[in-house]
């Protein structure tokens, strides 16, 4: 008896996970109730997967060595320049499936969802190849210091040779939350940051193995979560059903995802490759101002997170709704999105300003690091809110098919702006604290632009539903 209860609970829980339907139809409903419910688990998701990355920097920065800290928390620009690109790119697809879904158009969905996985395919055998080919090119030009040198290459090398995984994850997570599923990825993203906490500890604090060890453990948790979504994808008993059998790329709906994706992958990736010019002007300061802004860096992640949830959240509701042709509604819902953004950035800026040497010493507690992270959070912080601004408002824009305009905007604010600021700033002072404000200014110019040209636009006018698929 008892393990035929066993059985059933087993079947109920798998049933839960991977068959029971979880779509959302935003055009109906609450708007902020919505927005609520999809951005919540995105939120705690988020949460611990900076989580599992703060454990990372955490087990190397107090078993390791300082060089590993630094070494580990300074390649983030090399990584987001390629899987950057991939989740702008990915971001297409999102929108294409939410705005079918929103339209009924159910057919459409199923072409979206197998061409966005065999475009996954494709893209992470030759991710993978790029990764690691371009991994010394770019420490050396970052001015990555000699003693950081070998624990940088060895993670970014192990890290590459497993980006399938977390490429996977990423597109099957984005086709769930296209249809308003937020809360299996969050399950799945739970149990990856489980499993690599865990590594984390048993690879570098039993077998000795250091940064390779921590970069094991990633790549090992990012495949398990990488299977999970499949398996829901192939069960699923929805629209987004993912079969073997129909896996090919449909070109008609490459194109749409293209058109939509290739903007946000560009800016995403030329930021970073921007940010590549920034950590190089870091890292001629040396190894404690780097460590410094590794600790700044993880502090400064958990603060965005919720205003990219409701960023996530604006651009599916507004997919779903101009799907459905109904522009009222969707900027309702943006301007809603707005609002509850500001309201949890301002509540999550006050006391990340008051315990921030106690935050930056949790990763390093040396004296020169804790001081350089402060200076850092409490002269930047502060301006955290006017990211709300372009964070919801380009996603909204996108939702509506329109990555274009916040990719001209974002390129012009964080990369041209800010690396003539930091050219500037570096001739005029040798002070650190200077440069580091270049963040600010940038996130200002793009706020100010994206405000003004989202209250001036034409959002159905960029809608990916033909008006004859309809």
């Amino acid at each position: 008896m008892a393990i035929m209860a066993n059985t059933a609970r087993l079947s109920r829980l798998r049933a839960f996970f991977f068959r029971s339907k979880k779509d959302v139809d935003m055009t109906e409903g609450g708007i902020a109730g919505h927005l609520i419910t999809f951005a919540i688990p995105l939120l705690i998701g988020n949460i611990f997967q900076q989580f599992y990355n703060t454990v990372d920097t955490w087990v190397v920065g107090n078993y390791v060595s300082n060089e590993a800290f630094s070494a580990v928390g300074t390649v983030g620009p090399i990584i987001n320049m390629l899987i950057g690109f991939f989740m702008g790119l990915s971001s297409g697809a999102g929108v294409v499936i939410s705005q079918y879904y929103g339209a009924k158009l159910h057919d459409k969905v199923q072409d979206a969802v197998h061409t966005s996985v065999v475009m996954t395919l494709i893209l992470g055998v030759l991710f993978t190849g790029v990764g690691i080919a371009m991994t010394p090119f770019m420490l050396e030009f970052m001015k990555t210091p000699e003693n950081v040198m070998p624990e940088s290459t060895a993670y970014l090398t192990i890290y590459f040779a497993g980006v399938l995984g977390l490429m996977i994850y990423n597109i099957g997570s984005g086709i769930l939350r296209a249809v308003g599923d937020s809360q299996r990825p969050f399950y799945f993203l739970v149990v990856s940051a489980l499993i690599n906490i865990v590594l984390d500890l048993v690879f570098v604090l039993v077998f000795k193995m250091g940064v390779g060890g921590v970069a094991l453990a990633t790549i090992i948790a990012q495949g398990v979560s990488a299977v999970l979504v499949v398996v829901t994808l192939m069960r699923s008993d929805s629209c987004i059903r993912l079969s073997i059998k129909k896996l090919q790329l449909n070109f008609d709906i490459l194109g749409k995802i293209i058109k939509v994706g290739i903007p946000a992958a560009l800016q995403m990736t030329i930021t970073s490759f921007s940010n590549v010019f920034v950590q190089s002007y870091i890292n001629v300061f040396g190894d404690n101002y780097m460590s410094g802004w590794t600790a700044y860096n993880k502090i400064d992640q958990l603060i965005f997170l919720p205003m990219q949830s409701l960023s996530l959240a604006s651009t599916t509701f507004v997919g779903q709704n101009l799907g459905k042709n109904n522009v009222e509604r969707a900027r309702k819902g943006a301007n809603t999105a707005l609002a509850m953004a500001a309201v949890s950035t301002v509540l999550i800026m006050i006391p990340v300003i008051a315990a921030a040497p106690y935050l930056v010493a949790f990763f390093n507690d040396k004296p020169e690091v804790v001081d350089v992270g402060t200076q850092l959070i409490r002269w930047i912080t502060p301006f955290y809110v006017l990211c709300c601004v372009n964070q919801i408002y380009s996603g909204a824009l996108r939702g509506a098919g329109n990555s274009r305009t916040p990719m001209i905007i974002m390129l012009a604010s964080f990369v041209a702006f800010r690396q003539v600021y930091l050219f500037a700033v570096s001739r005029l002072t040798d002070a650190f604290i200077p440069l580091a404000m270049g963040y600010p200014a940038g996130w200002l110019l793009c706020s100010a632009l994206t405000f003004v040209y989202y209250k001036r636009a034409k959002l159905g006018k960029t809608r990916i539903v033909d008006e004859g698929e309809e």
